[in-house]
C-alpha cells in the first residue's frame, strides 16, 4: 500500500527519535551534558531539547516502574483535593509533584484568593495586569503546597453558549496571546510550573469527550493557535491536550498537534499531559503525549507491557520523564524548593483581586450619567440574589474557596453613608428544600436542608416529584466539593460540579419522574443542598421587587448566569426569569441600573428600558467592594468587551448551522473559518448589540493626528488621544489592521493589531504609539504551510471598539 507523505513523516520521525535516544543513552548513564532530541522526534525539524546531566543520571538510575510513576498520576496520600499527583522518587531526592487546578485562584480543600474570572482580567486589556494576576495566583499556589498550575486556559472564544468562557480570555487570538504570556511569566515567577490548556479547539463543553472538530488549517494556525504559541514562547512549563478530537484525531493522540507543531516547529521543551481522562491508548505517547492524567488506564500497566514486549522502545517513556524531571530542575524542585515554600498573603491577594474587578469591569450603558451614584441618590434599592449573596466566581475546575467575600448589600449601604437608605428584596429566591410532601419518597436531608454526601457514600434520589400547578419551577443544587445531576422526566436539567447551578423547567399539574444525584470529588466529605422555586414563590419575590422599586430613588438589579464546566448554556438568557425581572423593575421605575455577574455574552430585552449596565463578570472575593466603587465612581470603568454581545441568538457565528455546533453524530465543522468573533459580524455586516473592544467611560476620549509608518517589518501607528471629560480615567485605544488586497486567501474586513491602556487627567492629551508586529501582519497559507507577509495597501483603524474607528488611514506594506 502507498504511504501518503504524512504517514512517511511520522514513520521517519518516530524511527529517528528511537534511534537518537537510544544513541545517548551511554552518555546519560555516564553524567555528562548531552542534547536528547525532543519529544517530537525532532529528526525533520532539527529541533533537540537540551537535558542536564543530572537529568540524564537520575533517568539512568530509575527503575522502570519508576519512571512510569511519572507519566500517570496517583493517589495523594495527604489528600489535600488539588486535582493531581506524580509521588515522586524519595530514594533518588525526586519530591512529589502536586498538580492544582487554577484559572481564578488555587483549587484545593483550603481557602485561597478567589480571583475575577479571567475574561474579566482580559478585559481590562492590561498585560501588567495579567503578570500581577498570575503572580498572585503563583505564590499562592506554591504556599498552598502545589507545584503545577493548571491554567491559563486560552482556548477561543467561538460559542457564545460555552460553558467555560468565563475561564477563557477572548475571541481575539492578539488579546489572548498578550493575556496569556503575561500570565504564565506571573505565575511561574513564582516557582510554580503552568500549565496552558486546552490544546486544541475546546471551545465548547457541551459533547466535549466525543466531538471531532473539523477544521482548516489557516483558521487552526490563525485564530486558536497563536495564543498557545505565545504560552510556548513565554517558557510554559507544561501543556494540557484536550478532550476533543481536531481533523480525525484525539487531542491526546494527534501526531500533528503535539509532535509536529507544538515540539517540532514551536521547539517546545515542557511536558504534555492529558486532561483528566482525555488519553486513549498507550500509544498516544508515541504521538506526543508525556503523561496520561489522572490515573494509568493507558500509560501504566499497560504501558509496562509494550516497552517490555518491545511494542513502544523505551526510549519513548525516557523522554517523557526527562520533559518533566527537566521542569523540576528548571523550578528548582530538585534543589528544595519543594520545602521552601512562602507563607500566604491574603491582604496582597485581595488587594490584587480588587484591582483586577476593578479594572475588567466594563459599563455597557450609562444614558443621563445616571452613573457613578452621588450623595443625592437618597433612596437605593438593591434588588436580586447576588446582591445579598455575592455571586465571586463560576462553577467546575475554576471554583475557588475564597478568604472571604462582602455582600454588595453591605459594602454598598457603608459607601452610600447615613443619609442614603439602602433597602433590599430578593427578587429572585433561590429556593427551599423540596418538601416530603411534593417527592415520593422524600430526600434524605439532614435538619439544616442538606444532604451528606463522601466519597465511598454517593447520593442517589429516584422517585416522584408532584407539582400542585402548572408553572416554571426552579431547581438549584449547590455543589461545594462535588458533581451533582438533576433529571425529570428522563431529560438532564442539571449537570455541574463544584459551584452552584440552577435551571428553571415548565411543569404540568402532577406527578413527574424525578432523579438527583451527587459524588463528592475533593477527597473528602461534603454537603450539598438541592432546593426549588416554586412558581408563587417566584411571582411573590418579583411583586416585592416591583414594589420596592416603586417606593425608591434608583433601583439597582443584580442578575447573574451559572457558567461552569461540564455543560454549556441552553441559551443567551438570563436563568430563572431574571429578563422578566429586571423589565418589571424597569416598567416600575425608569431609573433601574443593572449590573451583571456574568461569564459570558447574554441578550438583554430589557436594555432599552434601562439607565445603565455595569457588567462585573464573575468579580473573585473582592467583588463586592469593586462593585461599590465603581458605582460610586470612586474607580472610573476602564474595561472593554472581549468578545462580541449578539443583539439576538438568531445573529450569531454559530446560529442555525448545527454542523457548526453543537455538531451532528460527534461532527462538528468550523466552517465560518477565520471569520470567528467580530471578524464574523463586520463580515456579514450584522449589528451587535454590544461589539468587541466596547466598553463606557465616566470621562470622554478624543482621538486626532493619525500617523502610520512601516519599518523593520512592523508597523507603528502614532495619534493623539485626550482626555476631553472632567475626570481621570483610561482609554484603551486600539490598533485594527485591513486585508491585504495581494492574498487570495480569506481575510477579515479588519483584525486588531495593536492596543494600549492608556490613563488621562482631565484636559491631558499624550501621543500615543501602537507597535503593529510584522506577525499581525501576516496570514497562514494553507498551501505552502507557511505564514505570508499580506503586502500591499493596508487599512489602518485607531478606536475605542471594533466599531467605534474615529482614525482611518492607510499604508503601504513591502516585503
Amino acid at each position: 500500500m502507498e504511504l501518503d507523505r504524512r504517514s512517511v513523516r511520522r514513520r521517519g520521525s518516530r524511527l529517528r527519535r528511537t534511534a537518537l535516544i537510544a544513541g545517548v543513552s551511554a552518555a546519560l548513564l555516564a553524567g555528562s551534558a548531552v542534547v536528547a532530541p525532543g519529544a517530537s522526534g525532532a529528526g525533520s525539524a532539527g529541533v533537540t531539547v537540551k537535558v542536564s546531566a543530572r537529568v540524564a543520571a537520575l533517568i539512568g538510575r530509575m527503575t522502570l516502574d519508576e519512571k512510569l510513576s511519572f507519566v500517570h498520576g496517583g493517589t495523594d496520600p495527604k489528600a489535600l483535593g488539588q486535582a493531581g499527583y506524580i509521588p515522586g522518587v524519595p530514594r533518588l531526592g525526586i519530591p512529589e509533584l502536586r498538580l492544582t487546578d487554577g484559572p481564578a485562584g488555587v483549587r484545593v480543600n483550603e481557602h485561597a484568593t478567589a480571583m475575577p474570572a479571567p475574561v474579566a482580567l482580559a478585559s481590562s486589556f492590561d498585560d501588567q495586569l495579567a503578570r500581577e494576576f498570575g503572580r498572585t495566583v503563583g505564590r499562592d499556589g506554591r504556599a498552598l503546597g502545589q507545584d503545577v498550575l493548571l491554567a491559563p486556559m486560552t482556548n477561543t472564544i467561538r460559542v457564545p453558549y460555552a460553558g467555560r468562557n468565563f475561564e477563557t480570555f477572548s475571541e481575539d487570538p492578539l488579546l489572548s496571546s498578550r493575556m496569556v504570556a503575561g500570565e504564565v511569566e506571573g505565575v511561574q515567577s513564582q516557582g510554580l510550573i503552568a500549565t496552558v490548556k486546552h490544546y486544541a479547539e475546546n471551545n465548547q463543553e457541551d459533547n466535549r469527550m466525543g466531538v471531532n472538530v473539523n477544521v482548516d488549517e489557516q483558521t487552526l494556525r490563525q485564530i486558536e493557535l497563536p495564543a498557545f504559541e505565545a504560552a510556548v514562547k513565554a517558557g510554559a512549563g507544561a501543556v494540557m491536550c484536550s478532550y476533543n478530537s481536531v481533523n480525525g484525531s484525539h487531542g491526546c493522540g494527534s501526531d500533528e498537534l503535539l509532535d509536529s507543531i507544538l515540539k517540532e516547529q514551536w521547539g517546545f521543551t515542557g511536558w504534555v499531559m492529558s486532561d483528566w481522562g482525555a488519553t486513549h491508548a498507550t500509544t498516544d505517547i508515541v504521538n506526543g503525549l508525556d503523561q496520561e492524567m489522572p490515573s494509568g488506564v493507558y500509560l501504566g500497566e499497560e504501558l509496562k507491557t509494550a516497552i517490555t514486549d518491545g511494542t513502544i522502545p523505551l526510549s519513548e517513556l525516557n523522554d517523557s520523564v526527562a520533559r518533566i524531571l527537566q521542569q523540576m530542575t528548571k523550578f528548582g524542585l530538585l534543589d528544595g524548593a519543594a520545602t521552601r515554600r512562602p507563607a500566604r498573603d491574603p491582604k496582597g491577594g485581595a488587594k490584587v483581586a480588587q484591582k483586577v474587578a476593578e479594572s475588567g469591569a466594563v459599563l455597557l450603558k450609562n444614558t443621563g450619567e445616571v452613573l457613578p451614584l452621588t450623595g443625592k441618590d437618597i433612596s437605593i434599592g438593591l434588588i436580586g440574589p447576588t446582591a445579598r449573596t455575592p455571586k465571586v466566581t463560576g462553577g467546575g475546575s475554576a471554583n475557588v474557596v475564597p478568604d472571604s467575600a462582602a455582600s454588595p448589600l453591605d459594602t454598598i449601604t457603608a459607601r452610600a453613608g447615613r443619609h442614603t437608605t439602602v433597602r433590599y428584596a430578593a427578587g429572585g429566591d433561590t429556593g427551599d428544600p423540596i418538601p416530603a410532601s411534593a417527592l415520593s419518597p422524600a430526600l434524605p436531608v439532614d435538619a439544616d436542608g442538606t444532604i451528606p454526601v463522601t466519597p465511598d457514600a454517593s447520593f442517589y434520589y429516584s422517585g416522584t416529584l408532584t407539582v400542585p400547578t402548572d408553572g416554571d419551577y426552579s431547581f438549584v443544587f449547590d455543589l461545594p466539593a462535588a458533581y451533582g445531576m438533576v433529571k425529570i422526566d428522563g431529560t438532564s436539567v442539571i449537570t455541574g460540579f463544584l459551584g452552584s447551578s440552577s435551571a428553571t423547567v415548565h411543569l404540568t399539574a402532577g406527578a413527574h419522574s424525578f432523579e438527583a444525584g451527587a459524588l463528592a470529588i475533593q477527597g473528602g466529605p461534603t454537603k450539598v443542598r438541592l432546593n426549588w422555586v416554586t412558581p408563587q414563590a417566584a411571582q411573590a419575590a418579583r411583586e416585592e421587587a416591583v414594589a420596592l422599586a416603586r417606593q425608591v430613588k434608583t433601583p439597582v438589579v443584580f442578575a447573574y448566569d451559572d457558567g461552569t464546566e461540564g455543560f454549556d448554556r441552553k441559551n443567551l438568557s438570563l436563568p430563572a426569569d431574571q429578563d422578566g425581572l429586571i423589565s418589571a423593575v424597569a416598567d416600575a421605575n425608569p431609573n433601574t441600573i443593572v449590573v451583571l455577574n456574568t461569564g459570558s455574552s447574554i441578550t438583554m430585552p430589557w436594555l432599552s428600558k434601562v439607565k445603565a449596565v455595569l457588567d462585573m463578570y464573575y468579580p473573585g472575593e473582592n467583588g463586592a467592594e469593586a462593585t461599590a466603587g465603581l458605582l460610586y465612581g470612586d474607580v472610573n470603568p476602564s474595561g472593554k468587551l472581549t468578545q462580541t454581545f449578539p443583539a439576538s441568538e438568531s445573529a450569531t457565528p454559530v446560529a442555525g448551522d448545527p454542523l457548526r455546533y453543537p455538531g451532528v453524530n460527534n461532527q462538528e465543522n468550523y466552517s465560518e473559518g477565520v471569520y470567528v468573533g467580530y471578524r464574523w459580524y463586520d463580515k456579514e455586516q450584522a449589528a451587535p448589540l454590544f461589539p468587541f473592544g466596547y466598553g463606557l467611560s465616566y470621562t470622554s476620549f478624543a482621538y486626532r493626528d493619525l500617523a502610520v509608518r512601516q519599518s523593520h517589518g512592523a508597523l507603528t501607528v502614532s495619534f493623539t488621544l485626550k482626555n476631553t471629560g472632567t475626570r481621570a480615567g483610561a482609554e484603551v485605544a486600539q490598533v485594527y489592521v485591513g486585508a491585504s488586497p495581494g492574498a487570495t486567501a480569506p481575510q477579515a474586513v479588519r483584525s486588531l493589531g495593536g492596543y494600549q491602556k492608556v490613563r488621562l487627567r482631565p484636559g491631558e492629551s499624550k501621543t500615543v504609539r501602537i507597535r503593529v508586529d510584522a506577525q499581525q501582519l501576516k496570514y497562514w497559507n494553507a498551501s505552502s504551510h507557511t505564514w505570508v507577509l499580506g503586502t500591499g495597501k493596508r487599512d489602518v483603524w485607531v478606536g475605542s471598539s471594533s466599531r467605534t474607528l474615529p482614525l482611518h488611514g492607510s499604508v503601504g506594506v513591502t516585503r
